[in-house]
């Protein structure tokens, strides 16, 4: 019998289709202000997305972009007005840019995206990354570029959190100036001079009519208001309750710490207990203090309805421990025993399935970083350099002043001047840097973690428990209390590496991935330099 007649239930492959007409939109952009005001950048950005545009025979139907826009979240103008323009129209087959970081520094979002448009026909290309991004091994090197953009953009946040709990250990507030306050020292990089003002002193006496009197938050709005200051209940209520203003800081920047201020207390300590004593009483803002071994999400999982951390609680009846919502009506209680399985079963997400892999991942990982911030690293090494060289004059200047060749006059002139130089390089190096060794090192621990992790998790202490938690999910997680799931925030960018070569290689059984892996330019060759 002829196969002829079976064609009509062949199944249809399911594949991208790019439209034929060949049309594309480019879109640049960066970061800051500054820099669309004060270099090329941009003009260079329009000119290789051309020259890539004329050399592939692609015709350019619009340009969008060329501005500063933040690519820390995908809410851009700009980059709304690119999608949408793209979506409308039946004849774009694709994005180009100048580097895949220049599309979106969001990770699993930014690759989200990309996957959403490839669905319709459109791929997003860049000018100066060469890779088939319609082939497995390519569509995992972009998504790769995308992750690694964020995991940049998270070690610059690390060590502007680094600065600011710095800032706050030594007393000094970050951010916006509180309420009764003003600064007499204002500017970026400088020590902040707080002096209580007129509302600040009005303040103060919200916090004594409620000590002494007892009075309702609305009575203490009328009070306020006749003396000229007007704030909401809700506001008077989060007032009353901050620390601040009785000299402490309290920040998420420096969980379970609580810190002297160096700024002027409106109260005193014990009227601010008095206060918060007499709200409790009431019921109103009462607080479950549970630190228990059962409780390691207490805190880090936040309500995905109204975004309120979950405490806990021991139900003494039963003997059980329940995680809640204390958003007054929530009503979202889960048990304890529950929720921590559920996470467990989320880290399994993140496992390396076979030791095999964790080399070639470690290499792909540490490769494609690099490739990404080559411009950062050569800038560090440099600058290392240049930090070994003033100590070795600083170490031949002491020997010239032992052995007298110069007087101490000289000695101190020249050692200053070196000494400076020093700490300006090292600042630069600190700030901007990358240390390679300590990123290898990380990559190692997070490979050796991921065989394990949801097991050294469920084993580990509460200390333990919640340093791994906090390694994988830096701004902890949601949870869905209607739908009894975890949405996650930002993951670690190495971890969710891990998690995105883990499922593909769960597809190793049809060879698809795996052989198109091993013809990647991700994979390194035998010798030092990857293989091209």
């Amino acid at each position: 019998m002829n196969n002829e007649q079976f064609k009509s239930f062949l199944k249809k492959a399911n594949k991208t289709v790019f439209n034929e007409d060949g049309k594309a939109v480019i879109y640049t952009r960066v970061s800051t202000k500054e820099q669309a005001e004060n270099n090329q950048s941009l003009f260079t950005q329009k000119k290789y997305c051309e020259d890539y545009a004329k050399k592939n025979g692609i015709d350019v139907l619009a340009y969008f972009g060329g501005s500063y826009e933040s690519a820390k979240s995908d809410e851009r103008k700009e980059f709304k007005k690119m999608l949408e323009f793209v979506n409308r129209r039946k004849n774009i087959s694709y994005i180009i840019v100048y580097s895949y970081d220049r599309f979106s520094r969001t990770g699993t979002n930014g690759a989200y995206i990309s996957a959403e448009l490839k669905k319709k026909g459109i791929v997003v290309v860049s000018a100066t990354q060469n890779i088939d991004t319609t082939s497995i091994s390519g569509e995992f090197q972009e998504n790769l570029f995308h992750l690694f953009s964020q995991f940049d953009n998270n070690l610059r946040r690390e060590k502007c959190v680094s600065g600011m709990q710095e800032r706050l250990r030594r007393g000094y507030w970050v951010g916006t100036v509180p309420f009764g306050y003003t600064n007499l020292n204002p500017g970026k990089g400088k020590t902040p001079n707080y002096v209580i003002n007129e509302e600040g002193k009005k303040l103060k006496f919200a916090f004594k009519w409620k000590a002494e009197l007892g009075i309702t938050h609305k009575e203490i709005l009328d009070r306020l208001a006749k003396k000229g200051l007007k704030v909401t209940e809700k506001k008077i209520s989060n007032l009353l309750r901050n620390p601040f203003y009785c000299g402490k800081i309290i920040s998420s920047h420096i969980q379970d710490e609580i810190i002297e201020g160096k700024h002027p207390k409106i109260v005193s300590e014990e009227l601010f207990l008095k206060v918060n004593g007499k709200l409790n009483k009431s019921g109103y803002g009462e607080k479950i203090h549970t630190d228990a071994d059962e409780l390691p999400l207490k805190k880090f999982i936040r309500s995905s309805k109204c975004g309120t951390p979950y405490t806990g609680y021991l139900a003494k009846k039963k003997g059980l421990w329940y995680y809640k919502n204390n958003r007054p009506g929530s009503c979202e209680n889960r048990s304890a025993k529950k929720l921590n399985a559920k996470f467990a079963a989320l880290l399994a997400n993140y496992h390396i399935t076979d030791e095999k892999y964790k080399e070639p991942l470690k290499a792909i990982i540490l490769h494609l970083f690099k490739e990404i911030n080559q411009e950062i690293i050569a800038q560090s090494q440099e600058n290392e350099k240049k930090i070994k060289k003033i100590e070795k004059q600083i170490e031949r200047l002491e020997e010239r002043y032992v052995f007298e060749e110069i007087n101490k006059t000289q000695y101190d002139k020249f050692k200053e001047k070196l000494e400076q130089e020093k700490e300006q390089f090292l600042s630069e190096y600190e700030k901007e840097g990358i240390q390679l060794s300590n990123l290898e090192k990380a990559i190692e621990k997070a490979l050796n973690y991921s065989f394990k992790l949801s097991d050294m998790w469920v084993s580990g202490d509460l200390e333990q428990k919640r340093k791994l938690q906090r390694m994988v999910f830096p701004d902890g997680i949601e949870y869905d209390h209607e739908n009894d799931i975890y949405r996650t925030f930002r993951t670690n960018a190495i971890f969710d590496v891990i998690r995105s070569f883990s499922e593909r290689s769960e597809n190793k059984k049809t060879g698809n991935f795996q052989n198109k892996l091993k013809k990647s330019g991700l994979v390194l060759g035998a010798g030092l330099e990857p293989a091209r």
